[in-house]
Parts: structure tokens; C-alpha cells; sequence
């Protein structure tokens, strides 16, 4: 029905991490895991996922790692949510069918690219203390 496992936040924190370290060279899944606090193995089943239905691409060797196989403002939290977690709201029915369009509107408006410029513009934002 509405259900969402740790799965998807989890692969939304390290994809957000690959959108701010990538610039066009793969990077590795332990800088991926380290930066998001993710155990890595966890995150290499998830990748893996991902890079199965053809989100992520994979690169071998000493300097492989992951990157986007395609654009971070492309890639919506809805697809990630889905691919990991499955349909949002299937057999869903009434109220709860409305909260799960509800759900599926506000992941489809939402990109990586979004939650990564969010984030970095809630750290830049200035603290006032009184």
C-alpha cells in the first residue's frame, strides 16, 4: 500500500552524494557509503538495483566506481522510490489511495538534482541566535 523501507532513503542519500562528487568520473561505492553513513554492503545491493534498470553505470578497476547513466535532474525520487520499494499506493483504496497519489505527486515533482540543491542550500542558510 504506502509502504517505503529504508531502502530508498538510503539509495536518495548516497545518489545525492554521487550527484555532489561526480563530475563525470565514477566514484567509488566506499566514498559513496562513507559520505552517506550507509554500510556499504547494503548500498552495493541497492546500486545494484539501480544500475540493473538502468539508472546507474558501473566502471571496473582502480578508478571505477559509479555514476549516472543519466542526468541527476532526470532521475526522479518516485523512479528510485519504485524501483527499490515498489509501486507507491497499488491496490490502495479510498483515503488511502488519495494519500498515495498524494505521495506519488510530490516524489515525481522531486530529483536527485532537487534534493541535492535543497540540501545544500539548507546548509548555506544562515543561523541566527538569540
Amino acid at each position: 500500500m504506502l509502504s517505503i523501507t529504508s531502502k530508498s532513503p538510503y539509495a536518495l542519500r548516497a545518489l545525492v552524494e554521487l550527484h555532489r562528487r561526480a563530475e563525470g568520473s565514477p566514484v567509488p561505492i566506499a566514498e559513496l557509503a562513507r559520505g552517506g553513513e550507509i554500510p556499504v554492503q547494503f548500498l552495493e545491493q541497492l546500486f545494484a538495483t539501480l544500475r540493473r534498470a538502468g539508472v546507474l553505470r558501473s566502471q571496473r578497476g582502480v578508478k571505477g566506481g559509479y555514476s549516472f547513466a543519466r542526468p541527476a535532474n532526470e532521475l526522479t525520487v518516485l523512479e528510485v522510490v519504485e524501483l527499490l520499494d515498489g509501486p507507491i499506493g497499488q491496490d490502495a483504496t479510498g483515503v488511502f489511495a488519495e494519500a498515495a497519489g498524494a505521495a506519488r505527486s510530490v516524489l515525481a515533482d522531486a530529483t536527485v538534482a532537487d534534493v541535492a540543491e535543497a540540501e545544500a542550500q539548507a546548509v548555506r542558510a544562515p543561523m541566527y541566535h538569540i
